[in-house]
């Protein structure tokens, strides 16, 4: 799930006329991480729900498949959930599409390959490809990050509606930097940014190498990124290998 925080009422009960299937999904919301498995008090509090009224819910989901409960009581996400979000064709159509050309980059560079979609004002990620011995990072198929201070997400906010560039911009730190990544991917088609790594271990800061997945109508369809330790070379090879792979994904992903 998103891993983004449930807005809790102050009373911590329910919004009054709250539909069951937005409960549900507060439920549902309350997982953000991969394997994670969660008590019921946990799963109450994360997603702003009296105990009971998450017990009730958290039993007809696992009765539906889409959770499971383990030997210990706590709950984790059923594969109910993962058969039905294959079928989404802005994720599955697009991984089935961009897989080749991923395994060729990742076979290429030894480092992450990710591949994203626009989901609002968020990139959702839906698939990585990694190297055993590349640096770690907190990435995850299904997770979701910013459109500004990561490489994917400025490739996908180049080709976002005004409103979301506009609404992106006004919570940057540095407007004008972002402005002017985004120009370059409207005109070279790829970008590359250095951030700051937020894992303890390994380089103080990754390289991020992106780009954008047009139709042919110029709207985005995703986009593929290479993540890697900064060492501070060149980056013309990663920059014109993105590229290709981006403009290849697009033709293979059709109309």
């Amino acid at each position: 799930m998103s891993g983004t925080p449930v807005q809790v009422p102050r009373s911590g009960r329910p919004l009054r006329g709250e539909p069951v299937l937005e409960r549900a999904f507060r439920v549902l919301g309350a997982f953000t991480k991969a394997g994670e498995g969660l008590a019921l008090h946990t799963l109450a509090a994360r997603a702003g729900l009296p105990k009971s009224t998450t017990s009730r819910i958290a039993a007809q989901l696992t009765d539906l498949g889409a959770l499971e409960r383990l030997d210990n009581g706590d709950f984790v996400v059923g594969l109910q959930l993962l058969e039905i979000a294959s079928l989404a064709p802005r994720g599955h159509g697009l991984r089935a599409a961009a897989l080749p050309f991923m395994q060729d980059l990742h076979r290429v560079t030894g480092q992450h390959i990710l591949l994203a979609v626009r989901d609002g004002d968020e990139a959702v990620l839906v698939e990585r490809l990694s190297a055993r011995g590349a640096t770690a990072v907190k990435y995850r198929v299904g997770g979701r990050l910013p459109l500004i201070g990561t490489g994917i997400g400025i490739a996908l906010l180049a080709h976002a509606p005004g409103r979301i560039r506009k609404e992106a911009l006004a919570g940057a730190n540095d407007a004008a930097c972002v402005r002017r990544l985004l120009a370059t991917v409207r005109t070279d088609g790829v970008c590359a940014v250095t951030v700051p790594n937020p894992l303890r271990s390994g380089p103080t800061a990754m390289s991020t190498v992106a780009a954008p997945i047009l139709n042919r109508r110029g709207d985005a369809l995703g986009a593929l990124s290479l993540v890697a330790p900064d060492e501070g070379a060149p980056r013309t090879a990663a920059v014109t290998a993105l590229r290709r792979a981006s403009l290849a994904i697009s033709r293979a992903a059709g109309p």
